[in-house]
């Protein structure tokens, strides 16, 4: 994979190439030709073309998206945002469906066997497993769309997921960068892994996860989260919680279920859903305590809809951790956030014909892009905006 830190500098992008460029072959030419000319103003024109090209998968501005007024459940404000174009994202497979229906597996880094044809012998294990190691194998004929924050339970340790990315049809194995969010377990509760399938990562978890990438950071965010739940729980429900480690076991609980119920539960989830459906919504901007503090968008409102049961239970358990400290939505400070997609310094990351990821750091928050290079694409598939 091939990376590109782009920075800014006076009026330009000025990328600078590390590694492997001749990965980009739509970038190199470009850099070659600036190289040639013998104008120096000329050459930066094209450096800052190059860099442009590079972080965008389509204009983005404050006139692309619409941030309506918000729908509340407690001190959780969800705003709808419509689109002025979307995209067809029907060839894109989730990770839900494609471990229910058996075309994607997951196993421990060193204990995989490679890919085995039919009639071929099975190769020995390799190595041993490892903490931020996953592998994965897409057998199936569609494109698979991994979110960052998406949970993978199982094996020795449970992860959560710390990049978007595309795995194309019938490939494997792939290195899955993941984070474990089960500090204290290195035993295996389960030879087989599955997604956690109505949970994702709440902001404040996924956070380290994407910007940091710093597994002690997503440990120490994991404790404080299932500490604040026990907290919010008191009494004889806390102590059931208390001592368990697993993030995912803690927002499984049957205590945690009933304070996340008083949300709406299910029913909220999806009358919130139709909602976002009838306005024709693909995204959200999400605001705890008249606080906002996230964004997540897509190519398409049928992408927010198969996401939308997790993404919902993420902001409620951000909601449900961050205790209730008054404050109201504001739909102008909604709207302010969104505006601002880009930022002083971008950071590229390319599959070539697959996927390009733009990580992009402005003044107290990031942005993550996620561009298919797929053919017929090249258009962001989802984009998230966290505050930091």
């Amino acid at each position: 994979m091939t990376r590109f830190p782009c920075f800014r500098l006076q009026a330009f992008n000025i990328c600078s190439p590390q590694g492997r460029m001749g990965n980009s072959p739509s970038a190199l030419p470009l850099f070659h030709r600036s190289a040639r000319r013998a104008k120096m103003g000329l050459a930066v024109l094209c450096l800052s073309l190059l860099a442009t090209a590079a972080c965008k998968g389509g204009p983005i501005d404050e006139d692309a998206y619409k941030v309506e007024p918000a729908i509340v459940r407690g001190n959780l404000a969800i705003f709808p945002v419509i689109a002025s174009r979307t995209h067809d994202t029907s060839q894109l497979m989730t990770l839900d469906e494609g471990i229910r229906s058996g075309q994607v597996t997951v196993t421990e880094a060193g204990e995989e066997r490679g890919l085995v044809r039919p009639g071929q012998p099975i190769p020995p294990r390799q190595g041993g497993a490892e903490v931020n190691r996953l592998v994965l194998y897409n057998n199936s004929n569609h494109p698979l769309l991994l979110l960052a924050g998406e949970i993978v339970t199982g094996g020795k340790q449970d992860r959560v997921i710390g990049a978007d990315r595309i795995v194309l049809p019938s490939s494997g194995p792939i290195d899955l960068g993941v984070f474990c969010v089960e500090p204290g377990r290195w035993v295996a509760s389960s030879s087989k892994f599955g997604s956690m399938g109505t949970q994702m990562a709440q902001p404040s978890v996924r956070t380290p996860a994407m910007a940091e990438r710093d597994q002690s950071r997503v440990w120490e965010n994991v404790r404080a989260s299932n500490a604040n739940v026990a907290k919010s729980l008191g009494g004889a429900d806390a102590a059931s919680v208390a001592g368990v480690t697993s993030y995912a076991k803690v927002f499984a609980s049957a205590p945690v279920e009933k304070i996340v119920g008083s949300y709406g539960g299910e029913e909220s989830e999806q009358a919130i859903l139709r909602q976002l459906r009838a306005r024709g919504a693909v995204g959200v901007v999400v605001a705890v305590n008249g606080r906002v503090l996230w964004a997540d968008l897509f190519a398409s409102a049928e992408l927010l809809s198969k996401y939308w049961p997790k993404l919902m239970r993420s902001y409620v358990a951000e909601a449900v951790t961050s205790g209730r400290s008054g404050g109201s939505a504001d739909l102008k400070e909604a709207e302010l956030y969104l505006n601002n997609l880009r930022g002083g310094r971008e950071v590229v990351e390319t599959e070539p014909d697959v996927y390009r990821r733009c990580d992009i750091t402005g003044d107290g928050y990031r942005v993550f892009e996620l561009i298919s290079l797929l053919p017929k694409t090249g258009f962001n598939v989802h984009i998230t905006k966290i505050r930091q």
